[in-house]
């Protein structure tokens, strides 16, 4: 027993051998958590009498200071009654299975000659509502068809027996052309219009059988009579309710009036899908997810959910299908675990709806992480390098010049601290005779940002120019010409000892190693230099490939490409025999002049 609370020892003894619903306060008089149980003395004992093996548990047990109970008579009122309690009181370390979102209803109208609509928002004005509907296609889909069965008004006057009879309403557009039978001035009686609203709420309950057999009946009836335009009126209303029923998913059929339930559980949450069945289709989906508080077993958890989806959806279904055994007895409704058969298939496709839901959460999970996490960097680096904006947008900046040949540059992107790679750039550099570091990042970041500025592209907040002072100096020139200088802010990062300059300052700054703003920089300034590299051994291949294949007179640069192109190299041309050559030109004169020129004796 816990020592803070010396009376708990009296109110569990006092606790009776009977089903019901306990409920712990903490010491602000708080309702902490709920539960039921078949019997409440032997249930709350358990909390106490064990050591728990959930560090939970122990903390929920250390703050009971009172503890209150509710007889009921059964183990299904039990479960009714915690699930009111947790809804009403959301108690800490209960898991709350709540849904902030809102759904649509479709509604019958509490009044004489009923409107069908749908809402959002449920009134307790005597109107019949079904759903919720997770879909809104769905719902505007099953209004769409009504109305084309039914002619209904869309009015909201008071028809009244006297308010018809004195002739205050007049009929409206909906009558003439054909959508509403105009009850306004008694053209349709209350009897006729009633029946429709019979077979409407059938239609709504997911009984079309129902109604199609009702409307096969009138239609043979109106055929015996050699009715032959009104009996044709009840067939399009059946191929009406058919050509729903095909975009239905239907799954089975030999299950109806089931509720299936698949549960899956990771290390800080539950995940339930449900499926509602009616005459072997479908007729709603429903996935939620919940974060868990105290270690319960995944059978209690299963049940609350069951309770709680149910009592959402108002099901009635006495056959309800789930992925294991539960420990309980609820009056008139039987569970089943499947192990073959149409019901285990209905299983197998909820359980696999829930691990694509389990996956897609998880994944949203990560990535808001990931941008929390990469915002907090960016907030560190502007911090550091004292920006005055954000760091949203950072562009990096090499020179490669190897040995002096083919000088080029490049530039790379970050967007929200990561590689926007298809926003990179190469730049061969078109002023600068000979190996000029400095006057080639001058020419590099005047053409890049005069570009941004003509093309009204968006600018970085941040560049981080690969070199010391001196290349940063020379970018700055550029940005001056461009009238930038000040509005983007602009950095040097120099190899040896990783100094972070800034212009017009000689002292560098020296972030800490293990800072994630110089681990950004760093990132950025490496991406730069190997990006550059990259192209200049590609334009160095190029040229050594075609200096190498240009000697040979009489053969052009478009044989030079498909032999490139055919064997891959130049040694692989080099290697080939006569015929493959001829394969790949198909020129008699220019073959035997490109493997002449290989095969000198």
């Amino acid at each position: 027993m816990s020592s803070e609370a010396p009376n708990i020892k009296t109110l569990v003894a006092d606790l009776p051998s009977q089903p019901g619903v306990y409920q712990y306060f903490d010491k602000t008089g708080t309702i902490i958590y709920v539960g039921k149980a078949k019997n409440l003395k032997k249930r709350v004992a358990s909390y106490f009498n064990k050591n728990q093996d959930s560090a939970k548990t122990r903390i929920l047990v250390r703050k009971i200071v009172d503890i209150k109970h509710i007889i009921v008579d059964t183990e299904t009122d039990a479960l009714l009654l915690e699930n009111s309690l947790i809804k009403e009181y959301q108690p800490r370390y209960n898991v709350l299975l709540k849904d902030d979102k809102t759904y649509p209803w479709i509604y019958i109208k509490n009044e004489r000659f009923p409107r069908v609509a749908y809402t959002r928002k449920m009134e307790k004005d005597g109107s019949l509502y079904f759903g919720p509907y997770t879909s809104v296609f769905m719902v505007k889909t099953l209004i769409a068809m009504i109305k084309k069965l039914y002619p209904l008004r869309t009015c909201s006057h008071n028809l009244s027996i006297e308010n018809i009879a004195q002739g205050k309403i007049k009929e409206c557009l909906d009558y003439h052309i054909g959508i509403c039978k105009a009850p306004c001035i008694n053209l349709q009686t209350e009897g006729e219009y009633r029946k429709n609203i019979e077979q409407i709420k059938h239609i709504l309950k997911g009984h079309l059988f129902i109604v199609k057999q009702e409307l096969k009946k009138l239609m043979l009836e109106e055929s015996e009579q050699l009715n032959f335009e009104s009996a044709q009126k009840y067939k399009d209303k059946i191929a009406i309710i058919e050509n729903y029923q095909s975009k239905s998913t239907v799954v089975s059929n030999t299950v109806n009036n089931v509720d299936v339930f698949s549960f899956i559980d990771d290390e800080k949450y539950v995940y339930i899908n449900y499926f509602k069945i009616i005459d072997g289709a479908i007729l709603q989906s429903y996935t939620m997810e919940a974060k868990k508080a105290l270690e319960e077993d995944n059978s209690t958890v299963l049940l609350q959910a069951i309770i709680f989806i149910r009592d959402k959806f108002s099901s009635l279904s006495k056959e309800i299908v789930v992925p294991f055994e539960l420990d309980v007895e609820l009056e008139n409704i039987s569970f089943i675990v499947p192990k073959q058969g149409d019901k285990k298939k209905l299983l197998d496709l909820s359980f696999k709806n829930l691990k694509y839901y389990q996956r897609d959460k998880k994944k949203h999970r990560e990535n808001v992480s990931a941008e929390k996490y990469g915002n907090q960097k960016l907030e560190q680096l502007q911090k550091d390098l004292h920006l005055k904006a954000l760091p949203k947008h950072i562009e990096g900046f090499d020179n490669s010049n190897i040995q002096g040949t083919n000088p080029v540059a490049s530039c790379v992107v970050f967007k929200n601290g990561k590689p926007a790679k298809r926003d990179y750039r190469h730049f061969k550099i078109k002023t600068v005779v000979g190996p000029d570091d400095y006057a080639s990042m001058e020419e590099i970041i005047y053409r890049r940002y005069k570009r941004l500025q003509e093309e009204e592209q968006s600018l970085p907040q941040l560049i981080v120019i690969d070199g010391g002072k001196g290349q940063l100096s020379a970018a700055v020139k550029s940005l001056k010409k461009l009238n930038l200088y000040g509005e983007i802010g602009i950095i040097g990062i120099a190899k040896k000892l990783e100094e972070i300059y800034f212009p017009g300052d000689s002292i560098p700054l020296y972030l800490d190693k293990n800072s994630t703003s110089l681990k950004l920089i760093q990132q950025v300034r490496n991406e730069s230099h190997r990006f550059g590299l990259l192209f200049h051994r590609q334009l160095r291949s190029k040229n050594f490939i075609q200096s190498d294949l240009s000697n040979i007179k009489g053969v052009g640069e478009k044989s030079i490409e498909k032999l490139i192109q055919y064997f891959g190299s130049v040694e692989q041309i080099k290697k080939a025999s006569y015929k493959d050559v001829f394969t790949c030109l198909a020129k008699e004169k220019q073959s035997k002049l490109v493997f002449d020129y290989f095969n000198k004796a």
